[in-house]
């Protein structure tokens, strides 16, 4: 495996990348397919449990919990949105580029910045927003974003930092920000909420 250039990158987590990345090169053909595709899968998966926690709450929950319920995937894309945003501020390069080999099949394009890792971040935020509606689900979800995360080290197209950097950006929105959103959208729903002893007004009863 060729040099990659490591400005600005820690040394351990370049020490750690080649460690991991050399591991899944000597690993058969079948664990190198599955770690390329378990991402996408870990993201979907990670989406279902989600909807799995957050049903209940917004067909039979209280206005709380049925505003935490819509509010969460807005903080899941807010939190991809700064993700993107830091990798046009730090500029980091893939340590894929100029690799001899990397267990993806190929290096992200020029511009397409190692840190934070997008992936990483909507594992966290989809984590976190479901441990926010189910605790038993989210414990479930919790070890498999970081799964996710460890899966794009393993393929070669990030560094340890960029996925930790990810998971922790991801989980941080989210669980900072959807109760500080969800207050006024709670208090909405509370207010057009149908009260069972609130009658419509008739002519029987003024």
């Amino acid at each position: 495996m060729e040099q990659t250039s490591t400005t600005d990158v820690p040394d351990i987590s370049v020490e750690w990348y080649r460690e991991i990345t050399e591991v899944a090169d000597s690993a058969p053909a079948p664990v190198q397919w599955f770690a390329v595709h378990f991402t996408e899968a870990a993201i979907l998966l990670l989406g279902a449990l989600f909807l799995f926690a957050a049903a209940p709450r917004l067909l039979r929950g209280k206005p709380w919990d049925r505003a935490v319920a819509l509010v969460a995937p807005v903080t899941v894309v807010l939190a991809y949105t700064c993700s993107e945003a830091l990798k046009t501020v730090f500029d980091e390069a893939r340590p894929c580029r100029g690799a001899a080999t990397v267990v993806a099949g190929h290096c992200p394009p020029v511009g397409d910045w190692s840190f934070p890792s997008n992936h990483a971040t909507i594992a966290g935020a989809l984590a976190a927003a479901t441990l926010l509606l189910s605790r038993r689900l989210g414990l479930i979800a919790a070890p498999l974003a970081l799964l996710a995360a460890l899966s794009r080290v393993f393929v070669g197209v990030h560094y340890p930092h960029d996925v930790a950097a990810g998971l922790f950006l991801g989980a941080l929105v989210t669980l900072a920000g959807t109760p500080l959103i969800a207050r006024p959208v709670a208090d909405l729903l509370a207010r057009h909420t149908t009260h069972p002893d609130r009658l419509p007004a008739t002519a029987d009863h003024p």
